[in-house]
């Protein structure tokens, strides 16, 4: 399966952006998903999972009450609301495929394949 990110960009502290992971070429509907951000010079951090069905979903605390993750299986697609940014969460943002169906899963070695990333910036 092939992962793509889309949505990302510049908005200033406080707005909104909304992130899609679109999947082609397998199967989607099965499998958690993840998303993940990427700060210059800092390691890959998990933000979001979301069960294959959609009905289960765990947050990191850093984003919990902001983030609102979504899935819809018809359109293979999962998509990230970001909510009341702030300049720390800028970063390169991932969407994965979880390796297994396992609830929870926070570890970037938990997921693949992964999307190419899309940038978002906050700025203050």
């Amino acid at each position: 399966v092939q992962l793509v990110e889309s949505g990302g960009g510049l908005v200033q502290a406080g707005g909104s952006l909304r992130l899609s992971c679109t999947a082609s070429g397998g199967t989607f509907t099965n499998y958690n998903m993840g998303w993940f951000r990427q700060a210059l010079g800092k390691e890959r951090e998990f933000i979001v999972g979301i069960s294959g069905s959609g009905r289960r979903t765990w947050y990191a605390d850093s984003v919990k009450g902001r983030f609102t993750i979504s899935r819809d299986n018809a359109k293979n697609t999962a998509s990230l609301q970001m909510n009341s940014l702030k300049p720390e969460d800028t970063g390169v943002y991932y969407c994965a495929r979880g390796l297994e169906g396992r609830i929870g899963c926070l570890l970037p070695e938990d997921y693949d394949p992964w999307g190419q990333g899309t940038l978002v910036t906050v700025s203050s």
